[in-house]
């Protein structure tokens, strides 16, 4: 037997939530993938007015390369940081807002760390972590 939907809208409009537990919520006008990393950003929009930071900007893409024995490149990933902040003494801080820690996560972090920072000294990379966890 075939059903029929008279109301197209209602199937599409059914959300998932994340396997995580993280809701996306807006802050000023932009969605963040969760209530901590929205969190976040309002906490660097107050440091930014009381001057302790220049500035901030969201969803900072970094690109990084693995290269062969004669330097020519071979492997490409990309990671987006949640946010890069423009410290006062010009330098800047990649800051990693997380909940839980995927080996997904882990292998981009290593990329990161071996591949595109040695080569930015004027980025540093903090993460920090939601202590909230649900079930205990």
């Amino acid at each position: 037997m075939t059903k029929t939907y008279t109301n197209i809208d209602a199937i599409y409009k059914t959300r998932y939530s994340n396997k995580y537990g993280a809701k996306r919520t807006e802050y000023n006008g932009r969605k963040y993938d969760s209530k901590f990393e929205a969190g976040v950003a309002e906490e660097l929009d107050i440091r930014k007015k009381g001057g302790e930071i220049k500035d901030w900007e969201p969803q900072f893409k970094v690109e990084m390369w693995a290269c062969d024995s004669i330097g020519q490149p071979k492997l490409k990933k990309t990671h987006r940081i949640d946010f890069r902040v423009h410290e006062l003494d010009g330098g800047y801080t990649l800051l990693e807002a997380k909940g839980v820690e995927t080996q997904d996560y882990r292998d981009r972090r290593k990329w990161l760390q071996a591949f595109w920072l040695p080569e930015n000294p004027d980025h540093v990379y903090e993460v920090v972590y939601c202590s909230k966890r649900r079930g205990r």
